[in-house]
């Protein structure tokens, strides 16, 4: 059965609630019941496919909210019983903060590190997460404990003072922090140039680390669709810009190509997974596709 037809939670619906907490579970809540329909490969503690319950099986891997919720007994098979360290990174930096509909992109990105954070958390996964703008200016390594979750969904709930980009610095920052090979996320709109930030995406990867990139991205800023001439402020720089969309859009959609083209091409160059999260999109699906196909790496003891 298609994804597709099994997950998809309407982004003006998830973005209503307020609590960043239920926003995470309604999600994850969505994306089982939806694996459960629909098996898939490729997550952490990698279940190929469900089967019926059978007498003598470890109770441990019984489904029980499968059981509580259709009365039948499945058993999650899995192919690998060592748990996953991951390291979440968010850019809280001062372009995070723009939106054109219901969520800003920092919006969006909290509660996507938080959705993925309670998903793998309750799979007994080991989680920590950093929040970059100029640095990083906030960090809570990875663990798995009592109330983790809760001091993740702390920081994520903290006001960014909306300083400047610089990836770089909070990635190498990040490397000394965490010397053990993880699962590196880092959620960004990774709008600043791929020079700045490239070599320290490679000294992650030369780490041993497996890393991957999430970009989030404004439906407008994809097409500029942004209404009639008017008076914008960089985020970044505070400077106000006069825009006549209409004018400026063959030029926008030029160079927003030539940007996203030399960041597509550093990070395949670096083997590193790069995935387009616009914020008119499902939550689930960007989960979903983050997680499937390839298997991940960074286990503990590894």
């Amino acid at each position: 059965m298609s994804t597709a037809n099994t997950i998809g939670i309407d982004p003006a619906a998830l973005f209503a609630i307020r609590d960043l907490e239920l926003r995470a579970r309604v999600v994850v809540e969505g994306l089982w019941s939806g694996l459960h329909r629909s098996p898939l490969e490729g997550f952490s503690v990698e279940f190929t496919e469900y089967r019926n319950y059978s007498p003598g099986d470890d109770l441990r891997y019984l489904d029980w909210k499968v059981l509580g919720r259709t009365d039948q007994e499945f058993i999650k098979k899995f192919e690998d019983e060592t748990n996953l360290r991951c390291m979440i990174l968010v850019d809280t930096s001062r372009s995070m903060k723009f939106t054109s509909g219901e969520a800003s992109k920092a919006e969006y990105a909290r509660t996507l590190a938080a959705t993925l954070s309670y998903f793998l958390l309750q799979q007994r996964d080991v989680v920590g997460l950093g929040l970059i703008d100029r640095d990083l200016h906030q960090f809570l390594p990875a663990r798995w404990r009592p109330g983790q979750f809760k001091r993740l969904l702390s920081l994520l709930s903290m006001e960014s003072e909306g300083k400047e980009t610089n990836l770089g610095n909070g990635l190498d920052q990040i490397g000394k922090l965490t010397p053990k090979r993880s699962l590196i996320i880092v959620i960004s709109d990774f709008l600043s140039p791929p020079a700045e930030w490239e070599k320290s995406m490679g000294q992650l990867i030369a780490a041993g680390h497996d890393v991957r990139a999430i970009q989030i991205l404004d439906s407008a800023e994809l097409d500029l669709e942004f209404g009639k001439a008017s008076q914008w402020e960089d985020l970044e720089t505070g400077e106000q810009i006069y825009i006549d969309p209409n004018e400026a859009r063959s030029a926008y959609k030029a160079s927003f190509k030539a940007h996203q083209l030399k960041i597509r091409r550093t990070l395949e160059m670096r083997g590193i997974r790069h995935l387009i999260a616009p914020t008119n999109k499902p939550l689930d699906f960007v989960l979903i596709n983050l997680l499937r196909r390839q298997p991940l790496k960074g286990r503990v003891g590894s």
